[in-house]
């Protein structure tokens, strides 16, 4: 990495430390989320989608970046990290001061509209339902984070929370994540740009196993970057890597930072 650009590929691994459970460790979850047609076609699951969210969403807002966040931000003020392109949608890259993050699902705390595309934050729609849902209770617990929840057909029908819609034109709000069978935002074309000219791409605390990050490698690889891989598990691109790291990101990303900056 020393004298050459370096692209890193961020997943669940680099927040475990913060609190944040790797729910995709070997790469899917138990049971499928809801899915967007599902959400924008069924009332039921629209209401389900929200009700979570707002039961789990604020247990991201205390948590502080890991050590590796803060490795790979000195990385890049040092002039060695081109930027982050992550599966995250926890933010933790931009608190930790990193400048150039592609989030490749987006981020937990904005809603979009589907109607009018307006963009608003988390904070502000959680006024409106907390209004409207004063006794619903609140999540405590990180490992029961739901920002798109699981398609439990039965609590759904059995919710009786009270979503809200856009109050400009009525649409539909999201989170402003990825749901499964919807489009990729723009930041995977920017980090795909990005990944054309590396000369190497920096896997962290990701199996691969969505394959938002692994087409990323694979355009790094095939401009000619080399593949470093630091993992807890087996990655899908693990026979690709020229260095192959077992273990947390935090623990080697932090010495690798002190390492190259001096």
């Amino acid at each position: 990495m020393a004298g050459r650009r370096t692209l890193a590929v961020t997943g669940a691994g680099i927040s475990t430390d913060s609190g944040i459970p790797d729910y995709r460790g070997v790469g899917t979850t138990p049971v499928e989320p809801v899915d967007f047609q599902q959400f924008v076609a069924d009332p039921v699951w629209y209401r389900w989608v929200w009700a979570r969210n707002h039961a789990t969403w604020r247990l991201l807002e205390p948590l502080t970046p890991t050590p590796g966040h803060v490795a790979l931000a000195r990385l890049e003020e040092a002039g060695l990290l081109t930027g982050v392109a992550t599966q995250n949608v926890d933010r933790l890259h931009s608190r930790a001061g990193q400048r150039t993050v592609w989030e490749l699902h987006g981020a937990y705390d904005r809603v979009v509209c589907l109607s009018c595309g307006r963009m608003i934050s988390r904070a502000d729609l959680d006024t409106r339902l907390t209004a409207l849902n004063p006794d619903y209770p609140r999540e405590t617990d990180p490992a029961r984070v739901a920002i798109t929840p699981e398609a439990d057909r039965t609590a759904a029908e059995a919710c009786d929370f009270k979503a809200v819609r856009c109050e400009e034109y009525g649409g539909l709000l999201k989170p402003d994540i990825v749901f499964f069978g919807e489009s990729l935002p723009a930041a995977m074309d920017e980090a795909m740009q990005a990944a054309r000219h590396c000369d190497v791409v920096l896997v962290a605390g990701s199996s691969l196993a969505v394959l938002t990050g692994l087409w990323i490698v694979q355009q790094a690889l095939a401009g000619g970057a080399e593949l470093v891989v630091i993992n807890r598990g087996p990655t899908a691109a693990d026979g690709l890597a020229s260095v192959r790291v077992e273990g947390g990101v935090s623990e080697f990303l932090t010495p690798l930072a002190d390492r190259l900056i001096g």
